[in-house]
């Protein structure tokens, strides 16, 4: 173990981009820190929707080559970040994107949201196992807004933490571990409100703005047991979103995707932790690895 940091944050992800929208703030302050941060993103992304014309021919119903240019905007936005480990699961395009719920792609042979749990879970155990992290991050049961790949992801990493945790399960994959902490990302509501507030006083130039119900993972204020102060790490944040340009369009302090709704960019990021022992006796933490014994 003496070749590992003593604080490891592995992250799972849908899609390139989900990562830096989400967790962008996060990624970048541990990694300044010194943590080992690990991120696993279970497709290319090749059925997204491109917004630079110049690249439309990307497209899935075209050339169908935008998952390997996904691969160099997630390493752009890593370098970005100061993230050095970021991994595809089972290697790059292993898991094909799938498309939104009802999707006729969504069932065809090596679709993300096709797959077995347990057959790609095997990938993820993998990593846990080398890595041996003390926190996950990863999305709630919803995948945070219902696509399927973000479904399946939450599976998949909430599975592979129980089997990296058997003993009897793939010895050949390594030593078995726990990890301590599992945490769901989320936003909570009056954040939202208060970002779209200001949104609407700036008057970025977006043909229109989202709804507050449209942003992944927004939940009662209640539900947060941990933010995470990132805004030292705001340039960092947007400068990672802006790297996958074909997904992501940045405006100062917002952004949009390709239906082009603005919608503020998050620099205190937002969890609730479901396993593991909440590092302070009252009020929200404020470090995913509060009470995490390092090592």
């Amino acid at each position: 173990m003496t070749d590992h940091p003593a604080r490891r944050l592995l992250l799972v992800h849908a899609h390139p981009d989900d990562e830096s929208i989400n967790n962008g703030a996060t990624m970048a302050k541990y990694a300044a820190e010194g943590a080992g941060v690990t991120l696993v993103t279970c497709t290319l992304g090749e059925e997204g929707e491109i917004i630079p014309p110049a690249l439309a021919h990307l497209a899935a119903d075209r050339d169908d080559t935008l998952g390997p240019h996904r691969i160099g905007e997630l390493a752009a936005a890593m370098k970005e970040l100061g993230v050095g480990d970021h991994r595809f699961l089972g290697g790059p395009g292993r898991f094909r994107d799938s498309g939104m719920m009802g999707a006729a792609q969504n069932h065809r042979e090596g679709a993300f949201w096709a797959t077995p749990v347990d057959e790609a879970a095997a990938y993820l155990v993998d990593v846990i196992r080398s890595v041996r992290p003390q926190v996950l991050v990863t999305y709630d049961p919803d995948g945070g807004y219902g696509h399927p790949d973000h479904i399946q992801a939450h599976r998949v990493a909430m599975r592979a933490a129980d089997l990296a945790a058997d003993a009897d399960f793939r010895p050949d994959l390594g030593a078995p571990h726990t990890i301590a902490k599992i945490y769901w990302n989320r936003v909570p509501r009056t954040v939202v409100e208060d970002g779209f507030a200001r949104l609407h006083t700036a008057g970025a130039g977006f043909p229109g703005t989202g709804a507050v119900d449209d942003v992944p993972g927004v939940v009662d204020d209640a539900q947060i047991t941990t933010e995470i102060d990132g805004t030292a790490y705001a340039a960092a944040k947007a400068a990672a979103m802006a790297a996958h340009a074909t997904q992501v369009a940045v405006e100062g302090d917002f952004f949009a995707l390709s239906n082009e709704l603005g919608q503020p960019i998050f620099t205190t990021e937002f969890y609730e932790l479901v396993r593991g022992e909440r590092g302070v006796a009252a009020g929200r933490e404020t470090d995913l690895f509060a009470g995490v014994v390092t090592s």
